[in-house]
């Protein structure tokens, strides 16, 4: 199989990777994500391991999730992901998203996928970034509303899913990065029905193919 890393890196400058927000005992919950991926067992890499606090849990696979999708979208950015070829953010024909960030931008607007999805990654990052959203040490305090921040990141990292397998699949097959994605996507699907962070209708757009690979 085709190497996700060398691909990536032929675009340009490459977004790094965020560490895990939580110190120690974040690496810790990480490494537990990857060992029990590494058996194959989906399913219970996403259940809440016992006696671990769950907004710690939502923050290590936020940072998991948005990472995946991060370096799975290199191989398409700049060169097969162009605003030329995708002047609208979309998944499918029936589904168009306009950005807005309710700060920087705040009425929404219409971009070409390539900037949607890089005014995207700036916005998750900035949240990665901030403390006060995502404690960098274990034991920190989470916000109130830190729950409602996770749906609106995994929201939105979705309509990348939703716009790579409606305008890119062939491309990711013909690069041989099928088996890759549809592996970052089931995890990413099983965990967010877990604790049902993304509503239903905003599945719509990949509902067929989530009923096969996820709910079959």
């Amino acid at each position: 199989m085709a190497s996700l890393f060398n691909f990536a890196k032929k675009g340009g400058t490459m977004r790094s990777v965020k560490h895990v927000p939580v110190g120690a005992k974040g690496l810790t919950l990480k490494q537990h994500i990857e060992h029990t991926l590494g058996t194959g067992a989906v399913e219970d890499a996403v259940r809440l391991p016992p006696g671990e606090e769950l907004n710690e849990w939502l923050a290590v696979n936020t940072v998991v999730f948005y990472n995946a999708i991060n370096v799975l979208y290199q191989v398409l950015d700049e060169t097969l992901c162009t605003s030329q070829r995708c002047p609208v953010m979309s998944a499918g024909p029936q589904y168009e998203y306009l950005w807005a960030d309710g700060i920087k931008v705040k009425t929404p607007l219409k971009l070409s996928s390539p900037d949607y999805i890089n005014c995207l990654f700036d916005w998750v990052e900035d949240q990665l970034d901030n403390p006060a959203i995502f404690p960098q040490r274990y034991g920190g305090s989470f916000p109130p509303n830190f729950t409602a921040t996770v749906r609106n990141i995994l929201k939105r990292l979705f309509r990348v899913y939703g716009h790579i397998y409606h305008s890119h699949f062939r491309q990711i097959e013909k690069l041989e990065l099928e088996p890759h994605l549809n592996t970052c996507f089931r995890h990413f699907m099983l965990f967010t029905l877990e604790f049902g962070l993304i509503e239903e209708r905003e599945l719509a757009p990949l509902k067929e193919l989530i009923d096969r690979m996820v709910r079959r």
